[in-house]
């Protein structure tokens, strides 16, 4: 390399930006993109030479996990200082929707009476809706032989939509007659308990469940929760899951003791509590004596399984 080239090459990592250090650095080196893709190919990793023109051409930003992997080898392959690449990218930039976020409802639409969500949700003090948005939520229900529901667990995959998000509110409400004293949350993977508000009259229990990291804007969690039920006084008929904003997919299954089998199930949908239904469908108990709902793209609403007895 030529002294000339040298001080380009400094000067540019020094000041960046990003695309033209990556183009000083490769004339400097003086190889070939498609020689470059082979080096990090054999590090395991896959990027294509049009996104690689792309990155010293400035048309394109690597934001990615994997591109910024690539771009920590491009350090190696390039003979480059430690961070002197990945640095001039700064912190990972949200994209407009991410920073938009989906349509939110306030909880107090979707679960009646609407002043007791309020009382509960003033107690933790905090904004209208969590920063969290679903991308992928499978739930499991299970019904005893005394026809009682007997746990709640979720699997939920989670994106932030805004800067500093660590903590996630999850809403129970019992049947009537239930004790919400004797519900229990169970906080299990990649969080902890905090705070826990209990409303008896309405049978609503907010937990609030603290991440293990502040998540940024754009940012995914995986939180692993669920709620042990108390019995009332009457067998269950039915679980409803509220969605105050969009979601990419919801999974739920309901499991049924084999003493007490429904002679009948359905999905069904709505857009607030006590409306008629926009949508239904009929389910049918598969060999394990469950039902289950896929759906995908949902806007907020009340999604949930009924089923008759007899």
């Amino acid at each position: 390399m030529q002294r000339s080239d040298q001080a380009d090459l400094a000067t540019a990592l020094r000041t960046g930006p990003f695309h033209v250090a990556l183009r000083t650095a490769i004339a400097a080196r003086g190889l070939a993109l498609h020689r470059i893709r082979r080096h990090l190919a054999l590090r395991g990793i896959d990027i294509g030479v049009t996104s690689l023109s792309y990155w010293q051409q400035g048309r394109r930003r690597p934001d990615r996990p994997e591109s910024l992997r690539a771009v920590r080898a491009l350090e190696e392959v390039l003979e480059l200082p430690e961070h002197s690449l990945t640095r001039l990218l700064g912190p990972r930039r949200a994209t407009p929707a991410e920073q938009a976020g989906p349509p939110v409802r306030p909880y107090r639409d979707l679960i009646s009476p609407a002043a007791a969500v309020d009382d509960l949700l003033a107690e933790l003090s905090g904004p209208r809706d969590t920063g969290l948005h679903t991308i992928t939520h499978i739930e499991r229900i299970r019904i005893g032989a005394d026809r009682q529901l007997l746990r709640r667990d979720s699997q939920h995959a989670l994106r932030a939509h805004r800067e500093g998000i660590d903590r996630y509110l999850a809403i129970y409400q019992g049947d009537p007659g239930c004790d919400i004293a004797r519900v229990g949350v169970r906080a299990e993977e990649n969080c902890r308990p905090g705070r826990i508000r209990r409303d008896q009259t309405h049978h609503l229990l907010v937990a609030e469940l603290l991440l293990d990291r502040r998540l940024r804007a754009g940012d995914t969690h995986l939180l692993g929760y669920g709620f042990d039920a108390s019995p009332s006084p009457t067998p269950g008929c039915e679980y409803v899951r509220g969605f105050n904003s969009g979601a990419g997919q919801y999974v739920l299954q309901v499991t049924f003791h084999p003493a007490a089998l429904p002679v009948r199930c359905h999905r069904f949908a709505l857009r607030s509590p006590g409306e008629k239904p926009y949508e239904t469908e009929e389910l049918t108990l598969d060999g394990h004596h469950c039902v289950h709902l896929v759906a995908t793209a949902l806007q907020p609403c009340l999604l949930g399984v009924r089923w008759d007895w007899e």
